[in-house]
């Protein structure tokens, strides 16, 4: 028997394995360049969708309550709208309270003829007694429950009078009609149709608010 120890045999990689790992790794970062483009193009289609079709507004104030609350966050139809009587919209006039946007109700549209009674606080369109479920009044100690005409700095021409809707313009009140700077007040009047952002569709926060706005 020879002392001699044989040297270990050294294991060589298989070279077959060699381009089945290349591959899977060649599929790996293809499926990583698809996942990204996919994100992308997710991400470019909800930036252009939030910026020419919908946008999210918050409300400021209660002039819409109980129909909105302060601070509610609102989801906007900003393209394919013509405004409506009994939308809710938002609109920015310019130069009209400090170019804030406002979110109130369309009363009346272009053409359309508005009485304004308010010793019995109701509004009549085209003759017709509008029913308004979502308004909200109060009653006033000193004023009793029709002191809309004095919590409100009315412009004198839509004061117990009627008036009709220049065309092109609507007529927007808020539903916290005793608390509302609207289309009564000089400072916003008649509202052009080019101010009118949109039509809000939902609001979605807080989560107890969630729910089409009508």
């Amino acid at each position: 028997m020879s002392g001699k120890r044989e040297a270990p045999l050294l294991r060589t990689p298989d070279l077959e394995d060699a381009p089945e790992e290349r591959e899977n790794r060649e599929d790996w970062r293809q499926s990583l360049f698809e996942w990204f483009q996919l994100l992308s193009i997710v991400l470019v289609v909800i930036v252009s969708l939030f910026t020419f079709v919908v946008s999210v507004v918050g409300v400021d104030g209660s002039s819409m309550y109980p129909t909105l609350h302060h601070r509610d966050l609102m989801l906007v139809q900003r393209i394919a709208y013509t405004p409506r009587q009994g939308d809710v919209v938002v609109l920015r006039k310019d130069n009209t309270f400090d170019n804030q946007a406002l979110v109130k109700r369309v009363i009346a549209t272009g053409g359309q003829s508005v009485y304004i009674d308010y010793e019995a606080n109701t509004i009549t369109v085209d003759g017709q007694l509008l029913e308004e479920p979502y308004l909200n009044y109060e009653f006033d100690a000193v004023y009793g429950d029709d002191f809309m005409a004095e919590r409100v700095d009315l412009d004198p021409q839509y004061a117990n009078q009627e008036f009709t809707v220049p065309e092109g313009c609507v007529f927007v009140c808020g539903d916290n009609r005793n608390h509302s700077s609207d289309s009564r007040v000089a400072d916003l009047g008649m509202v052009d149709e080019r101010y009118v952002i949109g039509r809000v569709l939902v609001v979605f926060f807080p989560f107890s608010h969630f729910g089409g706005v009508s």
